[in-house]
């Protein structure tokens, strides 16, 4: 059953408080003791629940020495942890857009994401994902950054504790991206990553023209516990969805790409394909 308002935003608040907790080396009941409190108040306030206030929580924030851009953005979710879906601005003040997104997929038991135009995150080589990140408009620091976030996003999610699907169009594969060396690492990698037994990989050909996923790029993400999400991207937000006529619409979009797509076997076929027309047009304009 899913859990008492479960929400994103109340997850992230909660971890986050265990995290200090955790950090500072303390119980709920020792940090109870310490603040003159019964126990139960602090769980309250781990969970969310009504009636705890905005001084409850920067008492307890004080005592285990919260970071100032942490303390901030606490009690800014403690107002909303039981409001549903999240719009996070870019220049919302967050300075760690992949946080939320990270610790919901250490938590998921089946993740599926559609990519359109690039290679999806969660397979690109960190060269790939440098060039991806020097388009953007970011600064050197920021792309460092994301390319580092998501190399290490790769690791906790390919880890063969959760099941993964994902669905690309075959453009994604195409479209150059660095140099040669760059997008034939990034082929190759593809076909490495094809043959793990919880990761299952499939292309959209463009031969099969107009598909379900035109709206644009997407990850649907399925818990053990607690309701499904849908996370959706944008240079100037992340969005996470968690109503339930938007993630049956998302999950929708899902049943259709995989009526769509290429098998597994034919997805090798065709990325293998790939391979051998880049490197014949790479043999033709050195010659």
């Amino acid at each position: 059953m899913p859990l008492r308002k479960s929400t994103v935003r109340g997850r992230e608040f909660g971890d986050a408080i265990r995290a200090l907790l955790r950090a500072a080396g303390l119980t709920n009941r020792a940090a109870a003791e310490l603040l003159g409190w019964q126990e139960a108040k602090v769980s309250e306030l781990i969970n969310g629940k009504d009636g705890t206030t905005d001084v409850d929580l920067a008492q307890l924030l004080g005592l285990l020495r919260t970071p100032p851009a942490e303390f901030d953005h606490l009690m800014a979710l403690h107002r909303e942890t039981n409001v549903r879906d999240w719009l996070q601005p870019t220049k919302s003040g967050i300075t760690d857009r992949a946080r939320t997104l990270r610790e919901h997929e250490k938590i998921a038991s089946n993740i599926v994401g559609w990519s359109m135009n690039v290679v999806h995150g969660m397979l690109q080589v960190p060269e790939y994902t440098r060039h991806l990140a020097l388009a953007k408009p970011l600064s050197p620091d920021e792309a460092h950054t994301l390319v580092e976030n998501r190399t290490a996003r790769q690791k906790a999610v390919l880890d063969g504790y959760r099941t993964v699907t994902i669905f690309m169009h075959e453009q994604a594969l195409r479209l150059p991206v660095g140099d040669e060396r760059v997008m034939a690492e990034q082929l190759h990698h593809l076909l490495r990553l094809s043959v793990r037994p919880y990761l299952t990989i499939r292309l959209i050909p463009t031969a099969f023209g107009p598909h379900a996923g035109l709206a644009g790029d997407f990850d649907l993400l399925k818990f053990k516990k607690i309701p499904p999400i849908v996370y959706v991207e944008s240079e100037g937000a992340n969005v996470f969805l968690e109503d339930q006529p938007s993630v049956d619409l998302y999950d929708t979009v899902v049943k259709s790409l995989g009526r769509t797509a290429l098998d597994e076997s034919q997805t090798r076929k065709l990325i293998t394909e790939i391979i051998g027309e880049e490197a014949r047009d790479d043999q033709v304009a050195q010659e």
